[in-house]
């Protein structure tokens, strides 16, 4: 697999059924190891190791409903009130962020309504505060911190 832009993690990997698997922690189970899988393991290790996000409040590929299609997001880190606080979206490290791609995370983030939005392919990071309110988004410099 590609070296991505994140903190390197102690990743658990197997071969089988011709098959390379990686353990997920949240899920408590292997999975096929895909260029997706591989930035989104990645960027959970990254907000639960390196940013104390809990891990109690981290959902992986959550079903929603969107103009009544059935939609999965990548990953959704809830508030202590149980409510989405952070969308992030992961694609393949050859899949360029562009407006397409942000545009599809923004669409999930519509129907969720989290206040923080992340755009990765792993190499890069684009992150997004929305506040419903005024309906206004500003691009941010950093992840924000878990409050």
């Amino acid at each position: 697999m590609v070296q991505l832009n994140l903190p390197a993690f102690d990743h658990q990997l197997k071969q089988a059924d011709g098959k390379r698997w990686i353990f997920d922690i949240l899920r408590r189970k292997y999975l096929v190891l895909t260029p997706e899988e591989w930035v989104r393991q990645h960027f959970v290790h990254y907000i639960i190791n390196e940013l104390q996000y809990p891990k109690a409040l981290i959902k992986v590929e959550g079903g929603l409903s969107y103009n009544k299609l059935s939609k999965r997001s990548d990953i959704v880190v809830f508030n202590r009130d149980g409510k989405p606080w952070m969308v992030i979206e992961c694609k393949a490290p050859d899949i360029p962020i562009n407006d397409s791609t942000v545009q599809q995370a923004s669409v999930y983030n519509a129907t969720l309504r989290a206040n923080f939005l992340v755009v990765t392919n792993g190499l890069r990071h684009f992150l997004f505060r929305t506040d419903w309110n005024s309906n206004t988004t500003r691009v941010l410099d950093a992840m924000p911190e878990y409050i």
